[in-house]
């Protein structure tokens, strides 16, 4: 098991790792109206991406029965074969309303992405974690350097403005079909052609049973990682209807940057933390979770005190100088950034106590918060007001759902796999 968990700690480490370090090269050979277009085109796709199979396969690891997996497996491919279909049209009709840019190449991330998380949580139910590892390396990693190789074939036969763009969104979309390659194996007992090809009467019968017995993922876990993924595209438009593509470059790459110590360290400390509170009693569990927070907090404390003297310095001299309003937005998020800091790894303990649901209508008020608020910072404040915007209306937003976290008195229940669990 540890060796297990190393495994993919380290794969994920290295994968978030290389674009990070990659970062200030490719801000040199794209400029941000690029990397706006790369930001607009990414948070749809991502939204999207997210319930393309309607999180049916996240149901993967608990059908230990080998005829149930295949099932499950074959019905999660056929529902992201329809949402693939629909994307196409879709497509399209976002570009006509100027809401997505290269409308071609989204149902090829579509099913790019959507293939990758099917086959993730099969290669998981097979504990194959080593090849999990290697095809997110190549996926992350091998999408950064993509990206530098083109930018650098761009800038030597002509400056990449934004019509670089579609080298940006490419190259991540060639990766995922690349670390596509390390999850094929192992296939199902019958062959990928029994879940591939037109379904026979038992195996309907059994993707039937597969819907009803894990129809919350569907009806439950769906609607939440859709909302949690569609507030970053919402964003992304607000910006670029009042400041236009390179804010949206702007926002992305800040955000890119600041919210990876939240994934890097929150992980870890989710992991840690996740049976640890399944297991305690709920004083226990609420002292643990004091503990997390004081500690995160601190540290927050620290990198938001960074942001605030030194955010637009330290942008202009690692990405460039034309980067420099993205350390003046950097500035203004670090309250919500700090605050997030905190909340990320919090994820698990509405998990551990079975408090999904309640953690799913806290998130859509949050939503809603972190929305009218940064359309009300943009109007009156532009880019740097609508970070300032985002920080104030958030910062009571988290407030309250640590204190809730941190006092809860509500039934302590075994978790089940029906919602994400995240304010955030």
């Amino acid at each position: 098991m540890a060796t297990d968990a190393l495994t993919l700690l380290a794969g994920g480490a290295l994968a978030q790792l290389l674009p990070l370090l990659l970062g200030p090269v490719l801000t040199r050979l794209f400029t941000p109206q690029a990397f706006g277009v790369f930001t607009q085109f990414t948070t749809i796709a991502a939204t999207l991406a997210v319930v393309a199979s309607l999180r049916y396969e996240q149901a993967l690891p608990m059908a230990l029965d080998e005829d149930d997996g295949a099932a499950l497996l074959a019905l999660a491919l056929r529902v992201l074969l329809v949402a693939i279909g629909i994307s196409v049209p879709l497509a399209w009709a976002l570009h006509a309303g100027g809401w997505l840019p290269l409308p071609a190449l989204l149902p090829l991330a579509l099913a790019g992405a959507g293939l990758l998380q099917v086959l993730m949580l099969w290669a998981n139910r097979a504990r194959r974690f080593r090849a999990l590892a290697i095809s997110r390396v190549l996926q992350y990693g091998g999408g950064a350097l993509l990206q530098l190789l083109a930018g650098l074939l761009l800038w030597q036969g002509a400056p990449s403005g934004v019509e670089g763009a579609w080298a940006l969104v490419a190259a991540p979309l060639v990766a995922q079909w690349l670390a596509l390659a390390c999850l094929l194996r192992p296939a199902p007992r019958q062959g990928w052609g029994h879940v591939l090809a037109p379904a026979g009467a038992a195996l309907r019968l059994r993707m039937k049973a597969m819907a009803r017995r894990f129809k919350d993922f569907a009806w439950v876990n769906s609607p939440h990682a859709f909302l949690g993924t569609a507030q970053d595209a919402v964003a992304v438009a607000l910006i670029i209807a009042w400041a236009g593509d390179p804010a949206a470059g702007f926002w992305g790459l800040a955000l890119r940057y600041l919210k990876a110590p939240a994934t890097l360290i929150g992980s870890a400390v989710s992991q840690a933390l996740y049976p640890r509170l399944a297991a305690a009693a709920l004083p226990e569990g609420r002292r643990m979770v004091r503990q997390v927070m004081a500690l995160l907090g601190a540290c927050a404390l620290a990198l938001a005190l960074v942001l605030v003297l030194a955010g637009p310095w330290l942008f202009a001299m690692v990405f460039g100088p034309s980067w420099r309003e993205a350390g003046e937005l950097a500035r203004a998020l670090s309250p919500y950034i700090g605050a997030h800091f905190v909340a990320a790894p919090l994820a698990v303990v509405t998990m551990a106590w079975g408090a999904q649901r309640w953690a799913f209508r806290v998130a859509l008020v949050g939503q809603l918060v972190f929305a009218v608020a940064l359309a009300a910072g943009l109007h009156w404040g532009g880019l740097v007001g609508g970070g300032w915007a985002v920080s104030a209306a958030m910062l009571p937003y988290f407030g309250y759902y640590f204190w809730r976290l941190a006092h809860w008195t509500g039934p302590v229940a075994t978790a089940s796999a029906t919602g994400q669990g995240s304010a955030a």
